[in-house]
This record gives structure tokens, sequence and C-alpha cells, in this order.
């Protein structure tokens, strides 16, 4: 059966994906080879799509939509044990055919095919071993390419001489090349070391084409008597006719290439200082100035002032001010197109809302590290996936986080964000963890557990308001962490939300009077807390009594 018969695509290769276990798909990008410039990470264009040199996978594995051609089965290795029925059933690619099909399938040996001991699932399967293929088939039938039989060479002297055999052909080529390229004229005397007689007479050149041919690096044309012209225009004379072997005119020498310069990446020099005064059409300035113009535009929404960007040059300039963008809103979309994150990075907001927002974490870590004065960032309901490139971005001047209802976050993942960075001397600032000068945390919704609980306390002991609403693991033995008298946020919590923590129990209201600055305790929604203890809490309190505007809600006025 032919492989065109098989079904559709039988001879088509499959492209293989990376093995994410050797040591060069575990390793990052150098930076340094010519992919790596090209990478928009790296300052590139992006416009070549290929992975890092020192990146490419020494064993690529068959994708996982890889079925037999011949039962339509992926490999089924995994569920046998012995090494004879796990070879029958994985499935194997023929590197002269491409077809992937089971051993199994086959009904042949494992000794009648050739196994490829360098990449897996790789082999020479045993048709193409026994039909003695060599190269790559095209429509499932080999292409048998046989040369012609070149004509005798009829001398003008005497009788025709049977052709030199090609290793004697080849010799004789590249003599005659040799003496090209020396530029030594060739006589018919000089022509005798060659053992025929037909060529002893046919290899002479005059002494103006030789050196030109010399200079511009032609070979001379190849081949016997009956060839036909050459594609620059030179054409092959019969030996023993006395004339040139190469005739004229040449055709035009192809231009050469230019030199491959080494790239580098180019940055674009910096913006020019904005004007003071607003340009007319008169040719005067405006007698408001620039700081005028602020005061006006700071009353403006976004709404009116992309409006007022499109006025004229000299508006848009002054209206990418930071100062009339202290807070910018990009929730609930579905994606970060490039102009909005440039435009952005470009407003320098001071609190920025990304809740439910598809953004990924090559974006976020982009802006985070080109937003150094960022002081409130909401990344509610985004995935942890970008969530984490919080742990590789610097938050120096970060006062608030907003990390409620991310999905699938571990207790594991939390601990990476909590702890300092694994470069950081414990001599450094740093040392304390990345969240050491945050003074709000919401973690509405997250499977924290005490142990978390415990890094938190550590690496972020500024804290004056936390949120563990809906926290399933926060119970008595958490509050118990909060309000020791080792821990740094028992004199510095204000708001306290624990709605919804179905743990606790009236055994740890009393814990709540230890924190003399506490103003504000939601325990709403908690089943285990009964609202007779509650009352009693908000009526004796930390210094000062409580007020319950809502059943377990305390409040206390400043």
């Amino acid at each position: 059966m032919s492989s065109s018969s098989r079904g559709p695509g039988a001879g088509a290769r499959r492209r293989r994906t990376r093995c994410r276990r050797c040591r060069a798909c575990v390793r990052t990008e150098c930076g340094d080879c010519h992919f790596c410039r090209d990478m928009k990470k790296f300052g590139g264009p992006g416009r070549m799509k290929q992975s890092c040199l020192l990146r490419q996978c020494t064993a690529p594995v068959l994708p996982h939509t890889a079925v037999c051609l011949l039962c339509g089965e992926a490999g089924k290795e995994d569920t046998v044990e012995g090494e004879e029925e796990k070879f029958g059933l994985s499935l194997m690619e023929c590197t002269i055919c491409n077809e992937i099909v089971h051993p199994g399938c086959l009904k042949m040996g494992k000794a009648e095919g050739v196994i490829n001991a360098e990449i897996p699932n790789c082999w020479e399967c045993p048709r193409c071993t026994q039909e003695g293929r060599t190269n790559k088939v095209k429509g499932g039938r080999e292409r048998h390419l046989k040369k012609k039989p070149k004509p005798t060479l009829a001398s003008a002297e005497g009788p025709a001489v049977p052709s030199p055999s090609p290793q004697r052909e080849k010799l004789e080529r590249f003599k005659r090349m040799c003496q090209l390229l020396e530029r030594v004229p060739d006589t018919s005397s000089s022509s005798s070391d060659s053992d025929s007689d037909s060529d002893s007479s046919g290899t002479s050149l005059s002494e103006d084409e030789a050196p030109g041919e010399a200079r511009n690096g032609r070979r001379p044309a190849r081949g016997s008597s009956g060839e036909k012209e050459n594609r620059g225009g030179r054409r092959a004379v019969r030996p023993g006719s006395g004339a040139p072997l190469l005739s004229w005119p040449l055709g035009p020498a192809p231009p050469p290439r230019p030199p491959q310069l080494e790239r580098h990446v180019v940055r674009p020099p910096p913006r020019s200082p904005e004007p003071d005064t607003l340009p007319l059409a008169a040719g005067s300035d405006h007698p408001l100035p620039r700081a005028a113009w602020l005061r006006v535009f700071q009353h403006l929404g976004p709404r009116e002032l992309c409006i007022c960007m499109r006025v004229c040059r000299t508006w848009s300039r002054w209206c990418y001010d930071k100062r009339l963008w202290p807070r910018m809103d990009l929730s609930r979309r579905k994606s970060l197109t490039p102009p909005m994150l440039s435009g952005v990075v470009r407003r320098q907001p001071r609190a920025l809302d990304l809740s439910w927002t598809g953004v990924s974490k090559k974006q976020l870590m982009w802006l985070l590290n080109r937003l150094q004065g960022l002081q409130e960032l909401v990344l509610s309901g985004c995935s942890w996936l970008s969530v984490s490139a919080l742990g590789s971005a610097p938050l120096p001047a970060l006062r608030l986080l907003d990390l409620r209802w991310i999905e699938d976050v571990k207790d594991s993942q939390l601990r990476e964000l909590l702890l300092p960075p694994p470069d950081t001397k414990p001599g450094q600032t740093e040392s304390r963890g990345r969240l050491q000068g945050v003074a709000e945390l919401r973690l509405a919704g997250l499977e924290l557990t005490d142990a978390s609980l415990r890094l938190l306390l550590r690496h972020a002991p500024q804290l004056s308001a936390l949120d563990l609403s809906h926290c399933a693991h926060v119970g008595d033995p958490s509050v118990h962490l909060l309000t020791a008298p080792t821990s740094p946020l028992r004199e510095t919590l204000v708001h306290l939300n624990l709605a919804g923590c179905h743990r606790l129990t009236d055994h740890c209201l009393p814990l709540f009077r230890r924190c003399p600055r506490l103003r504000r305790l939601d325990l709403r929604s908690c089943r285990q807390l009964s609202p007779e203890a509650c009352a009693r809490l908000a009526a004796a309190g930390p210094p000062g009594p409580f007020r319950c505007p809502e059943e377990k809600l305390l409040l206390k006025d400043s």
C-alpha cells in the first residue's frame, strides 16, 4: 500500500515540539544572539519569531495531536510495562517517508527497522529499509534520476574515441579550472598531461581574456561538446577547433551583496521640552501660560481630556501631564493593546485599575518596570499567571495592592510573592520582602493558610488595612497570629475585614481588644459568631466602645 492511499497527509512531515526536559529547554534566553536581539523584550522589532540559539531543543518530541496512520490512535506505551510491548504501542516517525505509525500495526519485527538513538520516536521504517530507500519520497513513489549517456567525442584527425569515465572527467575538469585560476595561457602542448587525446588542443585562452576571468572570479564552462550555452552568455566550443573556450559577450555580473552589519537597538531621542505658551494662528502667543491651562484641565474628566487632546498639538502634549491622570481605569477589558500600554506609561498614573482584565504577564511586567511612581494597583479577578509578574517587578512606592478573587492560587505561590527576591542580600532594604511598604492589602477569596499569614506578618509589617474576607482557611488561630504580642500588625492595624470566614467562633472575639488602633471590624456572614457576643465586644471594645450600624459590623469614630 502506498503512502498516498493511506490517507490525506500521509507523507507530510509533522512539526515537532520541545521536550521541556533537556538542558537547552530549561535555560533562559542569552540576550546576545541574532534571534534574541530581534525579540521585542530585548528591544528588537520581533519579526523573525525564532527562539534563542542556545534554547534549540536537542531531543524534540512528536506533538500531542500525532496519531497512528493505520489505526488512528495515539501512543499507548504508558499502559504496558514490558520493553517490547512499549515499543509496539509507541508512535514512531520514519525519517524517509515521514509516516507516523505504531510498530505493532506494521506486523513487522523490531529488527527490521533502524532506530535513531539521538531523536526520540524516530526510525527508518521496515518498509523503507527493505526497499532500500535512502532519499525522501514524493507522492509515495521514488524519483529515479538517471544521467543521460554522453555522446562520444570525435577528433578532427582520427576516429571517435569512447567517452572517459566520470572520475577521469572530474579530474580533467579540475585541472582546467586550476589552469584558469592561475592565469596560465594554455596551448595545445600544455594539455598533454591528460590521458584523453580528444582534449589535448581545446583549452587555450587568449591573454586578454584570462586576467578578466580571474579578476571576476568566473569559472570555466563545464562539460564536453554538445552542452548548451550557459546562463551568463558563455558558450562551450568543441575541443580541437582552435577557438577560445569562452566567447564574448559575457553576461552582466551579479551585483555584490552588501556586507551584513551587526544589528544594534536604536532608541528614539528624548522628547523636547513642552512649550510654556500656546501659539495662535496669527503668530502671537495666548496670554494664559501653561500652568493656568493645567489648572483648568484638572477639572475635566478622562473623556473631556481626550477631546481636548484633539484640538491642537500643544494641548495634546499638555494633556499628557501626570497631574491630570492620578487614576486610570482599564477594568473589564478582554485584552490590552500596545497603544493602551504606551498611553498608560506616558501618563504615569499613581493608581491603576486592571481588575477583571485579560492582561498577560509580559504586559504587566512591562508596565510595572516603567511606572516607578505607582502607588495603587488593582488586579482583582486576573489570572495568577499574569499576577506572578509582581514577583520580579520593582514596587518601591506601592501602598495599596488588590489581589481579590484570583483563581487557581496556591499557598506556595503566595509565599513566592511575599518572600524577598532570592538575590537580595541580608543587609539590603528589600530583605523584608517585596510588600514592605504596602499599607493596604486585599486578599479576599484566596486560599490563605496560617503559614502564609506568618510570612505576611514578617514581610509586610506596615499594614493598616487588611482584607481577608471569604478566606476559607482563616479561623481562630489566624486571629491569634494577627493579635499576638510578637505581631507588628497589633499596633498598626486600623481596618480588618473578616466577613464570610466561617471558621471564626465566639472565642476569638476577646482577642481583638489587643488592637488599640482598630477602627473598623467587619464580621458579617460569619455563621458561627453570635450577634450577642459581637454586641458585648462592641460595648467593651478596645479603648472606647464601637457602634453597630449593621449586625456584626463594628465601627468607631475617629
